[in-house]
């Protein structure tokens, strides 16, 4: 009986024992917490998760208009997407003041321009001269008035009509003959006189704008382009019959409402042309009473095709 007590009571110990050493081998193995201080050093600081805040506290807007636990938005990209969103937005021309005249320039003509009107950006000129009517450009007045910065517009006056396809092929091609003789550089616009007393018809324009084209200069016109006029009707129907004139030729209108002004009185910009009718240059006065000058208005898109 001795050793069956023996073996009982050893039976009995391990039974006791073995409980106490499961628990504490399972204690000294229990995991750290991941979200434990511990753990939480050892990670980047991108990397650590904050805590979430009282629900009811989420959702508030941030000063920047974010919410709580948002990434604010990145302005610099948000602006982008807006401009490459928008359409670009077709810049409106600057108006720059000018004059025409029929007398020849030099110092002291620009002079009294200056002391009674201001300084022009732009002088319209005549490429020769016209009996009593006007006196031709020299190269001496363009090397005076390109050396004080100012920009020519350049006029051919030699007709008295312009009615006639085969007209206006002559009357162009004398003008560029005019125009290289005194050196105008290719791209310049030479803008075709036709006065209000003129009769005027579609197939001279055409020839004239056809003509001009085709050769190292662009086609310009000067006239009265109001709704009501004949050179509007004319000019309309050279359209109907080529549709590249209208892209292709720089309208320059008279029609002086306001009359001349110095250069800080000059009006807004509103040459009184048929809608469909885009005009470039607006002679909005003639006839000076101090120096011989027309006072007008260019949009800045032409003056490259000035010279």
């Amino acid at each position: 009986m001795k050793r069956p007590q023996w073996i009982s009571s050893i039976v009995l110990t391990a039974i006791l024992v073995l409980p106490l050493l499961l628990v504490f081998f399972h204690h000294n193995t229990t995991p750290v917490p991941v979200n434990s201080p511990k753990v939480a050093q050892d990670v980047p600081a991108t990397k650590v998760v904050k805590p979430q805040k009282d629900p009811g506290k989420q959702g508030k807007p941030a000063k920047d208009g974010t919410k709580q636990g948002q990434q604010p938005p990145n302005d610099t990209t948000s602006k982008d997407n807006q401009a490459q969103d928008k359409p670009a937005q077709e810049q409106k021309p600057t108006i720059v003041w000018g004059v025409d005249t029929a007398s020849r320039v030099d110092q002291a003509f620009l002079q009294c321009v200056k002391d009674n009107y201001g300084a022009p950006a732009v002088f319209g000129r005549y490429l020769e001269t016209k009996g009593d009517v006007s006196i031709g450009l020299s190269k001496e007045e363009v090397n005076f008035l390109h050396q004080q910065g100012i920009k020519i517009l350049p006029i051919f006056n030699h007709f008295k009509e312009a009615v006639g396809y085969q007209n206006g092929v002559a009357e162009a091609k004398e003008a560029i003959a005019y125009a290289q003789k005194i050196g105008i550089p290719k791209g310049v616009a030479i803008f075709a006189d036709i006065e209000p007393t003129y009769p005027v018809d579609e197939a001279f324009i055409r020839g004239w704008v056809e003509t001009l084209n085709s050769s190292p200069y662009k086609p310009g016109i000067y006239g009265v382009f109001t709704p009501d006029s004949q050179l509007s009707a004319a000019y309309q129907v050279a359209v109907s019959k080529n549709k590249n004139l209208q892209t292709q030729t720089i309208l320059w209108s008279s029609n002086p409402d306001p009359g001349v002004t110095k250069k800080n009185k000059a009006p807004a910009f509103q040459p009184g042309a048929p809608k469909n009718m885009k005009i470039s240059i607006w002679q909005y006065g003639i006839d000076g009473k101090t120096c011989n000058i027309d006072t007008n208005l260019t949009q800045s898109t032409v003056l490259d095709q000035l010279w």
